[in-house]
């Protein structure tokens, strides 16, 4: 499908489903940018690997990558069973802000929409991102979907949604000059909820410490269920994250979502101080990604790895809760829902 055929509103209909409802693939972008890690990057490939046996025991996997990054991948990946390749230039790895977002349809059955949002690696931070800026379109047109292009710059990490019509976002990372200057935070609440047929947007501030994203919320804030939020906590006053998560949970508390139920919130709390060479990294419990019957959660060898393991396994008591050891993947400042973008299955007539 080319560029011109792209709509800058999603037809009536249309609406951004939650994490936890059904999926057809996960999508990732096989790692190459070795400025983009701290350390060795010989160390990152094989934690990709580990990473895609994890989401093949329950669905499968797509990655992209020019030619020359495939046959990485597939030397790495050889043997793996439920793996596809599929030859798509990117300049990094963050497929979650690259990657196409998808609505599904309210009522009837049919095919996905995907929404290519505008791309200037975090507000122009690390040029060049113009194969990135591509990868959105070019996912949908490999799909067969229509492709709808707002005009805004936002990446995928920056919206968390209930499924029922609530968007929860961060004014740090869209309400930014660097991504969209001259529009008010009034011009995106209305953009938001008519590209992503969203009913309520709740704006949310806050960020971790080494995080280079200007506080994307799926290091913070996830939704487990209609009316039901886990957050980031730091107890610890003396460490930077401390007060811009306890000013969330507050906020949050206060709030209702889009059917007018006060939202639930269970703080996780996070490992104090997480660093690399002295830089800290934004090591989060948040950063999981949910997909068919599981929940992949990255953990850092610290003691709250099985606080944070027990507490998602009562709040997805019918998904299994499988940790990721994530220490070399925060070395990109991100973790598993970073990397990764989920794609909803198509609903047939009948189903």
């Amino acid at each position: 499908m080319a560029a011109a055929d792209a709509l800058t509103e999603p037809p009536a209909g249309y609406r951004l489903p939650a994490e936890w409802e059904p999926q057809a693939a996960v999508w990732l972008a096989w790692p190459h940018r070795r400025k983009t890690f701290l350390g060795d990057f010989a160390e990152i490939p094989p934690a990709f690997v580990r990473l895609v046996q994890l989401l093949v025991s329950f669905e499968p996997v797509r990655v992209i990558g020019s030619k020359a990054v495939l046959a990485d991948a597939e030397a790495h990946l050889a043997g793996i069973a439920g793996v596809e390749f599929i030859e798509i230039p990117t300049n990094d790895s963050w497929l979650r802000d690259t990657g196409p977002v998808f609505l599904q349809p309210r009522q009837q059955p049919g095919p996905p929409v995907a929404l290519s949002f505008n791309f200037n690696a975090w507000g122009g931070k690390y040029p060049p991102w113009d194969d990135d800026a591509a990868v959105a379109s070019k996912i949908a047109q490999r799909l067969g979907l229509q492709l709808i292009r707002p005009g805004i710059v936002l990446e995928g990490g920056a919206l968390e949604t209930d499924g029922e019509g609530t968007l929860i976002v961060n004014h740090r990372c869209i309400e930014d000059p660097q991504r969209n200057p001259g529009l008010s935070r009034d011009d995106l609440t209305v953009i938001l909820k008519h590209s992503l047929g969203i009913d309520k947007v709740l704006w949310i501030g806050g960020e971790l410490a080494g995080d280079d994203t200007d506080g994307h919320v799926d290091q913070l804030v996830r939704f487990v269920a209609p009316g039901h939020l886990v957050a980031a906590r730091q107890p610890d006053r003396d460490d930077p994250n401390n007060e811009s998560l306890e000013a969330n949970i507050k906020l949050l508390r206060s709030l209702t979502d889009a059917r007018g139920r006060p939202l639930r919130v269970t703080p996780i709390e996070l490992p104090p101080r997480e660093s690399y060479e002295g830089v800290q990294l934004p090591a989060s419990y948040l950063n999981f990604l949910v997909v068919n019957g599981g929940v992949i959660l990255p953990t850092f060898e610290h003691p709250l790895d099985a606080s944070a393991i027990g507490i998602l396994a009562v709040l997805f008591p019918d998904r299994l809760i499988r940790p990721y050891p994530a220490r070399e993947l925060i070395r990109g400042r991100g973790a598993v829902h970073c990397v990764t973008r989920e794609q909803p299955v198509i609903v047939h007539a009948g189903a």
